[in-house]
């Protein structure tokens, strides 16, 4: 009878390393004391602003400024070279004048860049948002304010009366629509900020606004559909804003002796400071009317 021949213990199968099949090389560790390259290659910001868009911006929108509106200052010492500051004034005109004037001389007078608070319809446009947002718009939300102010200590330029005040028919020049629910007081007071209020003339008669037609609003799902003035001249007419002179007067700064960053602010002293502020700005504008003598030459 045969007997089985012991098993002999064999080795288990070499197992193929993957480094043996693909070798594996290692980046050499950087010098952690170099800087990191940054790979963008433009200057966008955080808000979609590039410097080098307002840049151009400037170069382009100088000559208009100086000699088509031939825009006048008074009260610029008003606004913080350092900080953050809300800065709130009145707003008109089919294509508005005063928002582009005000960041415009801000940034080339003081040096400063402005954060123009809108309207998500702007943010929302194709080709026409990406524009707006290189050029410093942001959209108008309180988180937003929120991080400007307090967080970046930037400077914001906010509209309370919206569409409200740009929809405003020349027969109703100058006259202040309500300030909305002066959530920019609030924000003012949780971001531990000044309100800049500014006064601006002339823009109602840049482009003014003769009757407004809702049926073409509604299909185009604009906030207005404005007929103005300017069309008289033609499709060109449409865009191109009439020489009316701007004078802004910058007022003193409002400052609330409240702690920033509560959870809640009194909603009395929130409307009764929006509404002082309104009427101070419309105050201002009543002065500075009676003290024009030509829409054109000031």
């Amino acid at each position: 009878m045969a007997h089985p021949r012991p098993e002999r213990d064999t080795p288990p199968p070499r197992r193929t390393q993957t480094t043996e099949l693909v070798p594996l090389h290692l980046p050499p560790v950087a010098d952690e004391s170099e800087p990191m390259h940054d790979p963008r290659t433009g200057d966008v910001d955080d808000w979609g602003r590039s410097e080098q868009v307002r840049a151009f911006v400037r170069k382009v929108y100088d000559p208009m400024y100086r000699h088509w509106f031939r825009a006048e200052w008074e009260g610029l010492e008003n606004i913080p070279t350092s900080g953050g500051a809300l800065l709130v004034s009145n707003h008109a005109g089919a294509i508005p004048a005063d928002a582009p004037a005000i960041m415009h001389g801000i940034e080339t007078e003081l040096g400063r860049a402005v954060y123009g608070l809108a309207d998500h319809f702007f943010k929302s446009t194709p080709v026409v948002g990406t524009l707006w947002s290189r050029g410093g718009g942001v959209v108008a939300e309180s988180d937003n304010a929120y991080r400007l102010l307090r967080e970046q200590q930037q400077l914001a330029l906010v509209f309370p009366e919206g569409t409200k005040g740009t929809g405003k028919t020349y027969n109703e020049r100058y006259r202040l629509r309500r300030f909305g629910r002066g959530g920019f007081v609030e924000i003012a007071m949780r971001a531990g900020v000044p309100i800049i209020p500014i006064a601006v003339v002339g823009s109602e008669e840049s482009m003014p606004i003769l009757f407004k037609v809702p049926s073409v609003a509604k299909a185009f799902g604009l906030p207005y559909f404005p007929v103005t003035a300017n069309m008289a001249f033609g499709p060109l007419g449409a865009f191109v804003p009439f020489p009316a002179k701007l004078k802004l007067r910058v007022l003193e700064p409002v400052t609330f002796d409240v702690e920033p960053d509560q959870d809640r602010y009194s909603r009395s002293r929130i409307m009764d400071e929006s509404e002082a502020i309104r009427q101070q700005i419309q105050e201002a504008l009543f002065d500075m009317l009676r003290q024009r003598k030509s829409v054109w030459f000031g």
